[in-house]
C-alpha cells in the first residue's frame, strides 16, 4: 500500500492476475495499482521489456509478466496480447472506481522528445492516437506496435485514452516518453480523494 491508497479503503487490495493462452501467446501476467514502481517482466523482446518497466517504474505499479509468443512470426501478436492482458488487469485492479480521481493527464518530456497523456477510467473505451515514428524498428520492436499495443489496453481496461506527441526526433526517447507519461496519467487516475465518497461521476455508476 502507498500514499495513494484511502485509509477508509486500504482493506481493499487493488492487484489482480490475469492468465491468456491462445495459439499465438502463453501468458502470466499480475499487477499492482499501489505497488512500489518493481517489475519482472520476459517478453522476448528487449525493448518491450524496457518500456514496461519504465510504465511500472513510473507509475508506481509493481507487474510482472511472463510471455511466450510466436516471435519467428514478429512481434505483433506478443506485443498486442500483453496490451490486452494488462487491460484486463488494470480493469479488475481498479474494480468499482469508489473514490477515485478518474481522469489523470501528463506532458511528459524526454530529451527532444515531449508527449502528451490524458486518460478517462470512464468505463468507455475510446482512443485517439497522433504519433509518428521515423523508423520502423526500435531494437527488435515495431514502432507500429505501440499504438497495437494502447488500442488494446484501452478497450480491454475500459478506458477513454489520449496519446499525442508534441515533439520529438529521437525514436526511442519518443516511445519512453509514451510510456512514461501513460504510467503517470494512469496513476493519477487511480489515486484515491477523500472528498469522492463514491464514483465521479453524475450517472452514479462507471
Amino acid at each position: 500500500m502507498n500514499e495513494n491508497t484511502s485509509p477508509a479503503l486500504a482493506a481493499y487490495e487493488r492487484r489482480s492476475s490475469v492468465e491468456r493462452n491462445t495459439t499465438e501467446t502463453q501468458i502470466s501476467l499480475q499487477f499492482s495499482v499501489d505497488g512500489n514502481g518493481t517489475a519482472s517482466v520476459d517478453t522476448g523482446i528487449g525493448f518491450f521489456d524496457h518500456m514496461l518497466e519504465g510504465f511500472a517504474k513510473h507509475g508506481l505499479f509493481d507487474l510482472e509478466a511472463k510471455v511466450k509468443g510466436d516471435l519467428l512470426v514478429d512481434s505483433h501478436h506478443t506485443i498486442e496480447d500483453v496490451g490486452i492482458a494488462l487491460g484486463i488487469a488494470i480493469r479488475k485492479a481498479i474494480g468499482d472506481k469508489k473514490g477515485i480521481k478518474r481522469y489523470g493527464s501528463c506532458i511528459l518530456p524526454m530529451d527532444d522528445a515531449l508527449v502528451l497523456c490524458a486518460v478517462d477510467l470512464c468505463g468507455r473505451p475510446y482512443f485517439a492516437y497522433d504519433v509518428e515514428f521515423t523508423s520502423e524498428k526500435i531494437g527488435y520492436m515495431d514502432t507500429e506496435m505501440v499504438k497495437e499495443f494502447f488500442y488494446s489496453i484501452s478497450y480491454t481496461a475500459g478506458m477513454n485514452l489520449h496519446i499525442r506527441k508534441l515533439s520529438g526526433s529521437n525514436n526511442h526517447h519518443v516511445a519512453e516518453a509514451i510510456f512514461k507519461a501513460f504510467a503517470k496519467a494512469l496513476d493519477q487516475a487511480t489515486v484515491f480523494d477523500p472528498r469522492i465518497t463514491d464514483v465521479l461521476s453524475t450517472k452514479g455508476t462507471l
